[in-house]
């Protein structure tokens, strides 16, 4: 079996060797064998189920959740010559009639369909009626009712164990903490399947936490190193998303908004651009991406303050899926912690829920106010140690300051409480340094002992007191007070007990960047290269609008690189080159030796 694997991997996928777990995995699960995969987003997943499938007769059911996804794996499998489908909402009768006449054939592979689907009594009979090879459960965590993406069909996923106790199954998900790990395995009735964990480390993403002073401006210096790439920006409102895209676009960039206030058509037409077209920017709620299977998202940036560490692994997994250099890039303030936490307060959910979800934003608000490695951070949250600092993200690169900040704590507390606990920071910065605004007349707080004693720090400097207190946990909001801050039974050890407090120094303003002169992934093309590498772009995308299919399902930018570099003039030498298939040597190999011949 594993010659036969490594042999398929070769001809089918065009990749030399495995990665990581990847060829324990396949071997397990191809010779019947139950599996969880815990593997990072870009860490080849997909071709942990993928290859199995053409290992085993008969074909694999895939659980997906998003009719993007499944389309875009289904048009990936194909340009490979792979004999896939998929069954979803967006399929007319005709055509659903005739996946379904495949399915119980024999004529397909694999077989995609969403949970809502295969719950139908119709498919379970279908499955009944055909040859299976394997069951494969995409984005597990969806299990999970802690998780960020919970769907509640995939409790009722259990029937494939139940009605198919010999069929393999294979369950896989990019992000979870370890208790969604339990429940996952729990609910899947996977508890006696074998656990796969490969490191949640994506060592090409650079992780950078900026305060939050000007979001918009900040995003847009952001935006100039990277200069006509993809990348999604994540904002917490529907109003936010609209006109974080109305100024980028003032501003020369070619974004598009997505959330679900949308009209659907325009939602669809905006992702299907995002997919199939080179440099657009998708600025969305957290609606959009689950599944996106675009590998060259160069960039995520959040504006606003993701609801947990999983959601933002989540969220930031969406770049760099090709495995190149790529930033996850989030700017946060105060005003992010108030606004989550009143959502968590007034939200729906019952008092436990509310009180998981409230440990998940601290654990975040932890990680962005972190003087360590980010990556260190990120990772321990999933119970993954990592020894060395990363040297890939800012606290490493320009590590930050700490400084002695004991006297500015006892006085942001005393003024929180001489001003009776019923004002936010803004007000509280007012009176520390002493402002004569008519507010701070109208309230009398003008008369204060506290007014004016924070005068040797500027409003910059306070509002990360402020937020770093809170975050400490000497500080609390209050929900039901429209985000004023309350002292908390920690803040004695500042006010009575005189704790030193230690807190991390704002980084000074930058000036702005001016643009990219190329993109970071294009900087190891010298200039013989570079126009191979643009003629062979140029013929991806007409090959792409041919096939209504996004381009890199045709071939990804480091396939696409490695030909310009290496610069084969034969098919024999093509074929060398990674990500190049039987299947893809055959439809492409002579138009890519054209195009090559006439740079």
């Amino acid at each position: 079996m594993p010659s036969l694997a490594l042999d398929t991997l070769r001809r089918v996928f065009g990749h030399a060797e495995f990665r990581g777990p990847q060829a324990e995995i396949v071997e397990h699960v191809a010779c019947g064998g139950d599996a969880l995969v815990l593997m990072p987003t870009g860490g080849g997943k997909s071709l942990c189920y993928q290859l199995p499938a053409l290992l085993r007769p008969g074909c694999a059911i895939v659980v997906s959740p998003l009719i993007a996804l499944m389309q875009d794996q289904v048009d990936a499998l194909r340009q490979l010559g792979v004999a896939a489908a998929c069954l979803n909402s967006a399929l007319d009768a005709e055509t659903a009639s005739d996946v379904e006449r495949q399915l119980r054939e024999g004529r397909l592979d694999l077989l995609y369909v969403a949970p809502e689907r295969l719950l139908t009594p119709r498919f379970l009979s279908l499955i009944e009626r055909s040859d299976i090879a394997l069951f494969a459960i995409d984005e597990a965590h969806c299990v999970s009712q802690w998780g960020h993406d919970f769907r509640p069909e995939y409790r009722q996923l259990t029937v494939l164990h139940e009605r198919w106790p010999d069929i393999p199954r294979i369950a896989l998900t990019a992000t979870a903490d370890p208790p969604t790990q339990r429940e996952i395995a729990e609910r899947l009735q996977l508890e006696d399947a074998r656990h796969f964990a490969g490191s949640f480390d994506r060592p090409n993403l650079r992780y950078t936490v900026v305060q939050k002073d000007n979001a918009r401006r900040q995003l847009l210096d952001f935006l100039r190193g990277h200069t006509n790439e993809a990348g999604i920006v994540y904002a917490l409102s529907r109003r936010k998303v609209d006109e974080t895209a109305e100024f980028l676009r003032e501003h020369g960039i070619h974004a598009l908004p997505y959330h679900a206030g949308m009209p659907a058509d325009l939602r669809a037409a905006n992702q299907h651009r995002f997919l199939r077209e080179d440099g657009i920017v998708m600025v969305a709620t957290i609606a959009f991406g689950m599944g996106i299977d675009k590998p060259d998202v160069r960039f995520v940036a959040h504006i606003d303050l993701p609801k947990s560490i999983e959601g933002y692994t989540q969220e930031t997994g969406r770049a760099g899926r090709d495995g190149e250099a790529a930033d996850a890039w989030m700017t946060y303030g105060l005003g992010d912690v108030v606004q989550l936490r009143q959502m968590i307060a007034q939200g729906d959910s019952d008092e436990s829920r509310k009180r998981v979800e409230q440990r998940k934003l601290d654990a975040l608000v932890g990680y962005c106010e972190s003087m360590a490695c980010r990556r260190q951070v990120l990772l321990g949250n999933f119970g993954e140690d990592y020894p060395e600092p990363c040297g890939n993200c800012d606290n490493c690169l320009t590590p930050p300051e700490s400084w002695d900040a004991s006297l500015a704590a006892q006085k942001a507390l005393s003024c929180v409480y001489r001003s009776g606990q019923r004002f936010g920071a803004g007000h509280l910065i007012d009176i520390l340094r002493g402002s004569d605004g008519e507010r701070i007349r109208q309230f009398g707080h003008d008369t204060l002992s506290t007014y004016g004693i924070g005068t040797e720090l500027d409003a910059r400097t306070w509002r990360g007191v402020f937020r770093q207190l809170v975050a400490g946990g000497w500080l609390a909001v209050d929900v039901e007070g429209h985000g004023s801050l309350r002292l908390t039974p920690k803040s004695a050890e500042i006010l009575k007990e005189k704790q030193p407090v230690m807190l991390r120094r704002e980084a000074p303003r930058k000036a702005s960047r001016t643009a990219s002169a190329s993109s970071p992934q294009n900087a190891d093309l010298d200039p013989i290269a570079q126009p191979r590498f643009d003629a062979l772009r140029a013929l991806r995308t007409r090959l792409a609008r041919e096939q209504s299919v996004p381009p890199y399902v045709i071939f990804h930018d480091r396939t696409l690189r490695d030909i310009a570099i290496h610069h084969p003039t034969t098919l024999a030498e093509l074929a060398e080159i990674g990500g190049i298939g039987s299947s893809k040597l055959e439809r492409y190999g002579e138009a890519v030796l054209e195009a090559l011949a006439e740079t």
